[in-house]
């Protein structure tokens, strides 16, 4: 068996080479999903008399020894494929016969890759989620232990304010706590199953939407069919977008880093095993890890736009641009989740040097502090800052740890009010556990084993 929509004629081979592209390379990511959903499409077939009890069966081992075979990375896709609907579909009719000629009875290659692709985010996402709520609280971790370590608050890049590591850390962990929750709302979007649109305009047969999606653990079924296939890169789009917030503050973080490592702050250290070195001079270890943290930020936010631009001016319906909408998609979830690992290293090794830190306190930087002193004694804040801001010399030095003991409004260096985002953390992470748990449970109800769509 050949394409899944051969007919009379063979395409032309620079065409097929022009057409089938990479697909049945990144299509070895959603061989498990689509068996996924082939499996839950196959009940729903049993179960309006289209497939036989016995035909059923023979699909479903057919479709676990697929699973298997690409556990091991050993079920073959070729460009004669085009896909991996086409490669199981074949593998289907090889090793069962007719039944496995009865698995596409209505569904299109259409709403096939979209299941397929929503499975395999979801799963995705359940993981980044987890990984990044633990890089949060690896922050939060960081933050408490350097609560009451001084570090000079800059603004301009310039001495401003008495600040703390504690601070600098807790902000980033708040900021990546925000990314994460919105990154939960886009995962609650996408849990809708697409399967039974079709090529956008559904089937003459009364598919059992409701029951396929509950076979794959959906929250709902995604209603407009029409709608189905217009979401084809709005979703992933969605998704690149919110790990593209996430990927912002790791490259602020990662500048932070390298910027306050060098010998002339000597704020932090790198550990040696984290840096690279220099082909010409024997002294260098370079942060090339944060450096390319910076650029694969902007890849990031380059395959959101990609894929944005490939679907924005195409009419309604399937349009085969689609296609060009999977590899920037994949290689941005996968290039997200390895950079919140290498922060998660980063920030676990980081050394800090308290000692580098107090000396960096110029007595200027108390100058907001002295204009508030006279404030306090009864001159109003204009008077008291230019008097202060023309004889900086008579700025009263304080300890760096004094002048974060003053601060003590919510979130301020000297009440960070960290048990906030960590009880925020704790019942985000409790919550989309249980969500991949449940679904855990149907799809190893589904297939008799346990599946993981994704493999990052």
């Amino acid at each position: 068996m050949g394409k899944l929509w051969q007919k009379n004629y063979s395409l032309n081979k620079l065409m097929e080479e022009f057409t089938v592209g990479r697909d049945f390379e990144l299509d070895q990511n959603l061989v498990i999903s689509d068996c996924i959903a082939s499996t839950a499409h196959g009940e729903m077939l049993n179960s309006m008399g289209i497939l036989s009890d016995e035909e059923l069966e023979a699909v479903k081992t057919g479709l676990k020894d697929i699973v298997n075979l690409s556990v091991k990375n050993i079920f073959p896709i070729t460009p004669s494929d085009e896909d991996c609907h086409t490669a199981i579909e074949n593998y289907l009719v090889s090793h069962i016969g007719d039944a496995g000629k009865k698995i596409h009875t209505g569904r299109s290659r259409n709403d096939q890759v979209l299941t397929a692709l929503r499975i395999y985010s979801r799963d995705f996402l359940f993981g980044f989620i987890s990984e990044s709520i633990s890089l949060s609280k690896t922050l939060l971790e960081f933050a408490l232990k350097h609560e009451m370590t001084p570090m000079p608050g800059r603004t301009h890049m310039q001495v401003a304010m008495p600040s703390s590591v504690g601070l600098w850390a807790g902000a980033f962990a708040e900021e990546l706590g925000d990314s994460i929750g919105m990154i939960h709302a886009i995962l609650n979007v996408i849990d809708q199953s697409p399967l039974g649109s079709a090529a956008s305009y559904g089937v003459p047969l009364p598919l059992d939407r409701e029951l396929t999606a509950s076979l794959m653990g959906f929250s709902k079924v995604q209603n407009n069919v029409l709608y189905v296939n217009n979401s084809r890169g709005k979703f992933e789009s969605l998704i690149i977008d919110s790990l593209d917030q996430v990927l912002l503050t790791l490259s602020k973080m990662a500048q932070d880093l390298i910027l306050f490592s060098l010998p002339e702050f000597g704020y932090f250290s790198l550990p040696s095993e984290l840096c690279s070195g220099s082909s010409i001079m024997p002294q260098k270890k370079n942060p090339d890890g944060l450096e390319l943290m910076r650029a694969k930020s902007a890849s990031l936010s380059a395959y959101s736009i990609q894929i944005k631009n490939i679907i924005r001016s195409l009419p309604t319906g399937y349009n085969r641009d689609f296609q060009e909408v999977k590899e920037p998609f994949i290689r941005g979830i996968k290039l997200a989740l390895q950079s919140v690992r290498i922060m998660q290293l980063t920030v676990t090794e980081l050394v800090v040097n308290r000692k580098n830190l107090e000396k960096a306190f110029s007595s200027d930087i108390f100058a907001t502090d002295e204009a508030l002193k006279l404030v306090l004694a009864g001159k109003n804040f204009r008077d008291a800052y230019k008097e202060v801001g023309t004889h900086l010399e008579r700025v009263e030095t304080m300890s760096p740890l004094d002048g974060i003991k003053t601060r003590t409004s919510t979130g301020t260096a000297g009440n960070l009010r960290l048990d906030k985002l960590d009880s925020f953390l704790s019942d985000l992470d409790e919550k989309v556990s249980r969500q991949e748990k449940k679904v855990r449970k149907i799809l190893k109800g589904l297939l008799d084993m346990d599946v993981k769509p994704f493999e990052g």
